[in-house]
């Protein structure tokens, strides 16, 4: 049975539910059916089909949250199934702020670490489109065209560990003169367990209630950094003796996000609202 856990807030964040604004985008991979079941505890069922099941991760960009603004990255290790639903599992939340990861840590129980989020813009060849985005182009579904001069390039870093976390997003920017169409309002809510960390040993269940316009557009390209763009000089005797659980989850994590994608969804006005975790279990 669900029990509501005490409530407990990291200076800043106030009672809950926490509301974040701001913009995001949301990827799905194929993550194989052996490289989730590694990084999600072992009381879940995975949901998977033909060996595959369904990951990615979520990028965000908030404008307006209790820790102020800051971007997120959230990769999202496989599906799981809790009847009649199913939810998500967090392998790993990169954040470029102190107070959002103590936050997560403590009270959301994500497995969250502070990382440096670096932006530019950079020279990109027009990408030649494809019979199926011609085809939801012609019924207003289509994803944004990219930009025939700009991409935008994220380098995500995180700075707290001997073995970094280092990930390259590449996106299109779209034309000026593209059609500033966003998409849909939608309402839904995304379910999550988490929990099973230092921080936080239980086991929670945790739901995000979204608003947001939502359209598809092209998958970000995703590239690791070398060891030198990443600033990580430790010797192999260093990282071996580094290698612990955690830093296993870590690499495990990364080739979740260098795993295929298969579709991405922009999110423009997003507002969501972060209710309290439940218990699921100690």
């Amino acid at each position: 049975m669900e029990a509501a856990v005490e409530t407990k807030t990291c200076s800043g964040y106030g009672k809950p539910p926490w509301s974040f604004k701001g913009r995001a985008l949301y990827q799905f991979h194929l993550v194989k059916s052996d490289l989730a079941r590694s990084l999600i505890p072992k009381e879940f069922t995975l949901v998977e089909a033909f060996g595959y099941t369904l990951g990615g991760f979520f990028l965000a960009n908030y404008d307006h949250t209790p820790a102020g603004v800051f971007d997120e990255l959230v990769v999202i290790a496989g599906i799981v199934w809790n009847p009649p639903t199913s939810c998500a599992w967090a392998s790993k939340v990169l954040v470029n702020s102190n107070e959002a990861c103590i936050h997560g840590r403590r009270e959301v129980g994500l497995p969250s670490d502070v990382a440096r989020f670096t932006k530019r813009l950079a020279a990109n060849a027009r990408a030649e489109e494809s019979r199926g985005n011609r085809f939801l182009n012609m019924i207003g579904l289509g994803p944004a065209k990219p930009s025939s001069r700009f991409h935008l390039d994220t380098q995500v870093t995180q700075i707290t560990s001997p073995v970094n976390f280092s990930i390259n997003l590449l996106s299109s920017v779209p034309e000026k003169n593209s059609k500033g169409w966003l998409g849909p309002v939608i309402n839904m809510s995304l379910p999550s367990f988490s929990g099973r960390t230092e921080y936080n040993p239980n086991l929670l269940k945790y739901s995000c209630q979204i608003e947001c316009r939502v359209r598809v557009v092209q998958p970000l390209e995703i590239s690791r950094l070398s060891p030198t763009d990443a600033e990580d000089q430790s010797s192999d005797s260093t990282q071996q003796d580094m290698e612990d659980t955690t830093e296993k989850r870590r690499r495990l994590s990364l080739s979740v996000m260098l795993s295929k994608p298969i579709l991405a969804l922009e999110f423009n006005c997003l507002n969501m609202n972060v209710e309290h975790p439940l218990i699921i279990s100690q």
